[in-house]
């Protein structure tokens, strides 16, 4: 779980920034950022996928996996905007986002509810 934390902290980095870009005003973020911050996204959620189905997950993994794959809809909702070179829509970039961080602070409560 930890691996998986730690790269969906790397793709919230990216994630924030693309916001940040969006919300100042910018229509799209660089290709490449969005493209790292879904790839790295990706790669969280196959190892938070190989913890939950490969033994006997807490429920707080099985819960942020579940709100992960509904930010990962978004993130490839949001990614459509970015090939036909229309502007994000600020609402779903906002609850993309929201999804991903109560996401992760479900997971983060799992990793140490595990340590504690």
């Amino acid at each position: 779980m930890i691996l998986a934390a730690v790269l969906f902290a790397i793709a919230a980095l990216g994630g924030v920034a693309m916001a940040v870009m969006r919300l100042s005003g910018r229509e799209l973020p660089p290709m490449g950022l969005a493209i790292v911050h879904g790839l790295v996204a990706a790669a969280g959620l196959i190892a938070l996928i190989i913890v939950v189905v490969g033994g006997t997950p807490s429920t707080q993994a099985t819960i942020a996996l579940i709100g992960f794959v509904v930010a990962a809809l978004g993130g490839f909702y949001l990614f459509s905007f970015h090939l036909r070179r229309q502007a994000l829509p600020i609402p779903v970039v906002i609850i993309h986002g929201l999804v991903a961080v109560i996401s992760f602070v479900v997971l983060l409560v799992g990793i140490f509810a595990l340590r504690g």
